[in-house]
């Protein structure tokens, strides 16, 4: 198949733009890319696919997500991190039964593919959300998925004893860690090795220093990834601080810094760590929206990416979100940096389009096969649609992808070679019954958890 007529943002080692561009694809890979006209006079008679007036960028990838949490949209708006965790969403995740787990996934993913996102990370899926249900809507959606599955033996969060998660969602030693290398074994390389299996580690003072280095011994023989929530609120840099150490001398002490690690949102940090944190080769998590939304703080992306920090970019949970979309993530992570630098240039466009492609691809030990559009490399990529009104006029294609494209603008997506989206319709997966089921679900979670007269609207209703 070619994909011909459209202006193609490569992000490959030379940051091509490619105006009139075409893509050849075999298979799962990409064939061949250049001008339209040159590869249909190298591949005669080839069915093409008219992608005229649409703009090309590789498929999105989001290093932080929570795929059940997209079924409690709307339920803690307006809360900081510690209410909102410990007083609604552990407690509605704490009644999740695997049907729910189930339905979750696949509105997550539906959102995401629709959105552009082709790849993501899953930070910390529960036992009792059904990881196999997970896999299988991986699976049958055809999206790429890294999945965390948790890594806890301690009920709480830091340091207060008050902060106790729900009795629902506590799990030890055997059903987390070892539970995890069960499906690392049953699923890991499955559906075309588009699943990939992650130890999931909950943030520092949910795990003890024991089972930190069982788990990294573990990722360090098997070849099992690493992500983790660290340094997103203040009381996470008090509880370090309580054991005498730094956020990242404490991961350090219990071997979690490494080119195989995803370390989320690092809002909390100071200079020494960023030092500590560059020389490691341990990837970060962006996740600027999450961040603002809980009033965590803003992460210290410029001084990151001058120390040499490879940054990732991340929706996190639709609770503290509220959207699965990429390209939303993408412009506040282009501007907030601007607006508490008071420096324009603090954060480019071309910046933030590289952290949700190649550096996100980096941060997943994908780099070779994904992040880009390169000769022998998957065919992963998504075309938005810039025809419409307010995607007009743009002179740089990457300002119009950044600043001003939402996933609403996406029109094609093809993962592994597999179109699973065209004319912004789900090919893989039924939209309306997905829609229905959440629904339904998100409904019974909330009365279940016996928080019905707390997550409604806050102005009467009638």
């Amino acid at each position: 198949m070619l994909y011909t007529n459209a202006t193609i943002i490569t992000v490959d080692p030379s940051r091509r733009i490619i105006y009139n561009g075409a893509i050849k694809v075999q298979g799962d890979i990409i064939a061949d890319l250049g001008k339209t006209d040159a590869l249909r006079e190298k591949y005669p008679g080839e069915e093409e696919y008219d992608l005229t007036g649409r703009i090309v960028i590789p498929g999105l990838i989001s290093t932080h997500m929570h795929t059940a949490q997209t079924l409690l949209r709307g339920t803690a708006d307006d809360l900081e991190l510690v209410s909102w965790l410990c007083e609604r969403i552990w407690v509605l995740q704490g009644n999740f039964t695997e049907a729910d787990g189930y339905a979750a996934a696949r509105l997550s993913i539906g959102e995401m593919l629709l959105s552009g996102t082709t790849c993501f990370l899953e930070s910390m899926f529960a036992d009792r959300y059904g990881f196999d249900g997970l896999c299988r809507a991986v699976e049958a959606s055809g999206i790429r998925g890294c999945l965390g599955k948790i890594v806890m033996d301690i009920a709480k969060y830091a340091k207060d004893d008050a902060w106790a998660m729900h009795p629902g969602l506590v799990e030890d030693r055997e059903t987390s860690l070892l539970g995890t290398l069960k499906m690392w074994e049953k699923w890991n390389g499955k559906a075309d090795d588009r699943i990939r299996v992650w130890f999931g580690a909950r943030t520092p003072g949910g795990v003890s220093d024991a089972l930190y280095k069982e788990m990294t011994s573990l990722s360090r023989s098997k070849g099992i990834p690493i992500t983790m929530h660290c340094a997103e609120v203040k009381a996470d840099r008090e509880f370090c601080a309580s054991i005498s150490h730094t956020p990242m001398s404490y991961c350090d002490s219990v071997g979690l810094l490494s080119p195989s690690t995803v370390l989320v949102h690092m809002v909390h940090l100071d200079d020494n760590d960023i030092k500590t944190l560059a020389a490691s080769g341990t990837h970060v998590a962006h996740c600027p929206t999450s961040n603002a939304k809980l009033a965590s703080g803003i992460c210290r992306i410029p001084d990151m990416q001058k120390a040499g920090v490879n940054i990732g970019l991340g929706t996190d949970g639709a609770p503290c979100n509220n959207t699965c979309d990429l390209l939303q993530e993408m412009k506040l992570a282009g501007i907030i940096h601007k607006a508490i630098s008071f420096d324009p240039t603090a954060v480019p466009a071309e910046s933030v389009l590289e952290m949700a492609t190649i550096n996100g691809a980096k941060a997943l030990g994908l780099q070779d096969r994904i992040g880009s559009l390169e000769i022998g490399k998957k065919a992963d990529f998504v075309a938005i649609d810039a025809r419409r009104i307010h995607l007009r006029p743009w002179f740089n294609p990457v300002s119009g992808v950044v600043y001003t494209a939402t996933g609403k603008d996406v029109d094609v997506v093809v993962v592994d070679g597999k179109m699973l989206v065209r004319n912004g319709q789900l090919l893989t997966m039924d939209e309306g019954e997905i829609v229905e089921e959440a629904k339904k679900r998100s409904r019974e979670v909330v009365e279940r958890a016996g928080l019905s007269a707390k997550v409604k609207a806050r102005w009467p209703v009638e």
